[in-house]
């Protein structure tokens, strides 16, 4: 496996537990990064057809109030005078509060009135021509201003999804499979050693079954068959009591902690 596509790790069993802790971490954070790019993407889609619905209405708006505009000025020649006069302050203003869409901050823009009363004094009905013209183009504003904060809101989850999305390929293409080739590497790592430890303790047993046959054989050349199986007899009975020495001792050690009583009855 090449250390290119895995992380530089020492295999052991602590890091085989750290690899797999930290893959369960990556593998939920990309299960709750796709919720949230769904979820950026379902509002996306809804942001842009209100965008469409929008603009396809501005035609109209914007139609309605070249014509209205167009009948203020037939019915009184100059209307510039009367309404700089009538105006004192912003008519409109528009205020900033943010929705919140998965994490993400959206700017939306609410309009807010400050005062529609303007009166205009004129002939011929040329006041009420210039009122229409007015609120013709308040409508023409508040089309506009809801139009701003739906593609500046489409223009913030825009950038929002692609770095999700970013943090998502990257979890999926890089993090994850990483950290799998880690956890493969450390686990046949630790499966070589064992075997190598297998195969070690093999060859110390057979190792030791070929002295002790060498030795059977070497008694049996010196002292011969009857006194060569004597020799092994001793040797049992002497390994034989010091495995019950050691017994004792162990006994008796338990019983100055207070904890072999039991055994020192039964061997008394």
């Amino acid at each position: 496996m090449s250390s290119k596509n895995r992380y530089p790790v020492l295999p052991s069993r602590m890091t085989l537990m750290q690899l797999k802790i930290r893959l369960k971490g990556a593998e939920k954070g990309h299960s709750l990064l796709k919720k949230k790019s769904d979820a950026l993407n379902m509002k996306f889609r809804k942001i842009l057809t209100e965008i469409k619905d929008v603009k396809e209405g501005m035609s109209d708006t914007f139609r309605h109030a070249s014509i209205s505009l167009a009948e203020a000025q037939r019915a009184s020649d100059d209307i510039s005078f009367a309404v700089v006069k009538s105006v004192k302050t912003a008519a409109t203003r528009v205020k900033l509060r943010t929705d919140n869409i998965a994490g993400v901050a959206l700017p939306v823009f609410q309009e807010a009135e400050v005062s529609k009363e303007q009166h205009f004094s004129m002939l011929n009905k040329g006041g009420e021509q210039v009122a229409k013209c007015a609120q013709a183009y308040r409508d023409t504003l508040s089309t506009l201003i809801r139009l701003a904060s739906l593609q500046t809101s489409f223009v913030t989850l825009d950038e929002a999804i692609k770095v999700t999305n970013r943090r998502v390929n990257a979890l999926e293409k890089v993090v994850i499979p990483k950290i799998q080739n880690s956890i493969d590497y450390v686990t046949s790592e630790l499966d070589e050693e064992e075997r190598e430890d297998f195969y070690r303790l093999k060859k110390v047993r057979n190792k030791k079954l070929e002295d002790q046959k060498r030795k059977k054989e070497e008694r049996k050349k010196l002292y011969g068959e009857q006194k060569a199986r004597e020799l092994e007899e001793e040797e049992k009975l002497l390994e034989a009591e010091v495995s019950d020495g050691i017994a004792v001792g162990v006994a008796s050690g338990n019983s100055n902690t207070g904890l072999g009583e039991d055994v020192d009855a039964d061997l008394f």
